[in-house]
């Protein structure tokens, strides 16, 4: 080597950044970690999901599995959630051991389901209850009005968006006006979902003798603080312990979201199971509060009359075990002819996505009607990438075209039916605190299924061939984002 060149190089060896050498070594020390860390407790997709993005991008990945990586409150909330674990108990036990609350005869197909729920969420099957879905948007809201304004005792609403708009405030309305005569009206939001309007909201309700808390609030440097993608997504009413509502609804106007209208399903409720609504919204309460509930007339007899079987599922990472996956997989299981599910967000995990196949190669019907829109990008796009092999295990597909499907139920065989606040995604199974009704009666299900045939009516059948041959494109970027999934 020429001298001049041996001089040059030893002056470029000299002049390394040490800090870049340092950067360097910081990532690969971040990647090495985040290799042992990940897995741990994880399931393999969103192992998988984590180190992909670790390995591209080591320090943001880093920042965020520290504020968002594991599904897990801060300890002085799972004390409490264990005291709200008592009361849940405690109620479950009146539920139980009231003269009116008896637990009903099933035919032996259910019990392993029921067994699993209650299990899951302490909450038994009880009998003589009567359902009737909402679908027409601003129908439910005048029927949850008119209930409001023949409350006589309490009423109570637990839910993930509630709006001062003209939709919300049809139901402050309500509330200021049942709290004059004297009903305790109560309501918690998520402090996240409903953050644009809380402020409003609370002092409205306030002023005017309405008890408003919001659910895990979210602030900086202080110990009450928690995380940010751990939310409370229920949506429950509970009106005198006698008339309950459950489903997909918010309290906001349709069209909140600029281009779309969102279509929805409620269940309104009367009889025993609307006890186990109460209880999961005392447990919410006393959480975020610390004040308990106990006046005998949240939970009222109901006497016995014809009616369905039905129980409740809570489910959320309070809970040990995730009970909203679990019960659909094994739903999905044990069917024998016909599944049919509806979501916003489809985004299944391995053991659901294996149940669906598995029950098509069992000879089961499987349907999913799914929105054509979606209201979030990645989502949609990371959803769309599961419709090649759904499609080819033989699944039926139906896009919902008018407006955005954000409705959540299923109809297994003629015989059960569920809804509730719960996707078909990672984030409803894991992250957020979800509620879910089931039903066992045929005629509440074929309610349930006449709802799914008109959303199948608007919106057309998926064709595999036709799927099939979309843009190279478009495949690379949906599996991009399927590879995202666990993180959404």
């Amino acid at each position: 080597m020429d001298p001049d060149e041996r001089e040059l190089t030893v002056t470029n060896l000299g002049a390394i950044d040490p800090l870049g050498l340092g950067y360097i070594a910081v990532e690969w020390a971040i990647r090495i970690i985040m290799l042992v860390v990940v897995p741990f407790r994880r399931s393999p997709e969103a192992a998988r999901g984590w180190l992909l993005l670790v390995f591209f991008l080591p320090i943001p990945a880093l920042v965020l599995y520290l504020i968002i990586g594991r599904p897990t409150y801060p300890r002085w909330r799972k004390r409490r959630f264990e005291a709200a674990q008592d009361l849940l108990a405690r109620a479950s036990r009146e539920i139980k051991h009231s003269q009116h609350c008896c637990r009903p005869d099933l035919p032996e197909r259910f019990l392993p389901a029921a067994l699993l729920i209650e299990r899951l969420g302490q909450f038994p099957t009880l009998g003589s209850n009567s359902v009737e879905f909402l679908s027409d948007y601003d129908g439910m809201v005048d029927r949850l009005v008119a209930d409001i304004e023949n409350a006589a005792d309490h009423v109570h609403i637990l839910m993930y968006m509630f709006a001062d708009d003209l939709t919300g405030g049809r139901v402050v309305d309500a509330l200021l006006r049942a709290a004059e005569r004297g009903v305790a009206c109560r309501v918690l939001i998520d402090a996240l979902g409903s953050r644009p309007w809380a402020r409003r909201l609370r002092r409205r309700l306030a002023s005017g003798g309405v008890e408003i808390e919001r659910a895990l609030p979210v602030t900086f440097f202080q110990r009450r603080s928690t995380r940010v993608d751990l939310r409370n997504h229920r949506k429950i009413v509970i009106i005198d312990g006698r008339c309950g509502y459950i489903g997909s609804q918010n309290l906001i106007a349709a069209e909140f979201s600029p281009g779309l209208v969102n279509r929805e399903l409620v269940a309104r409720t009367s009889g025993p199971v609307v006890l186990e609504f109460q209880a999961v919204f005392v447990a919410d309460w006393f959480l975020e509060t610390g004040r308990v509930l106990d006046s005998p007339a949240l939970f009222p007899h109901h006497h016995p009359r014809a009616g369905a079987v039905a129980q409740l599922l809570p489910s959320g990472p309070d809970y040990p075990i995730s009970g909203a996956e679990r019960l659909i997989v094994a739903l999905v299981h044990g069917a024998r002819h016909r599944i049919t599910i509806t979501t916003p967000y489809f985004i299944p995990d391995e053991a659901l996505l294996k149940a669906l196949q598995t029950a098509v190669l069992r000879g089961v019907e499987v349907k999913l009607i799914l929105s054509r829109v979606a209201d979030h990008p990645l989502v949609g796009l990371a959803q769309r990438s599961y419709y090649d092999e759904l499609l080819r295990a033989g699944v039926a597909i139906h896009l919902f075209h008018d407006g955005f499907l954000h409705a959540k139920h299923l109809t297994i065989d003629d015989e059960i039916a569920v809804i509730g606040s719960s996707n078909i995604d990672i984030r409803s199974f894991l992250l957020n605190g979800e509620a879910s009704l089931i039903i066992y009666d045929r005629t509440a299900t074929a309610g349930l299924q006449a709802e799914q045939a008109l959303n199948i009516a608007r919106g057309e059948r998926l064709a595999p061939e036709q799927w099939s041959q979309r843009p190279l494109l478009a495949k690379t970027v949906e599996n991009v984002a399927r590879l995202l999934s666990p993180l959404l």
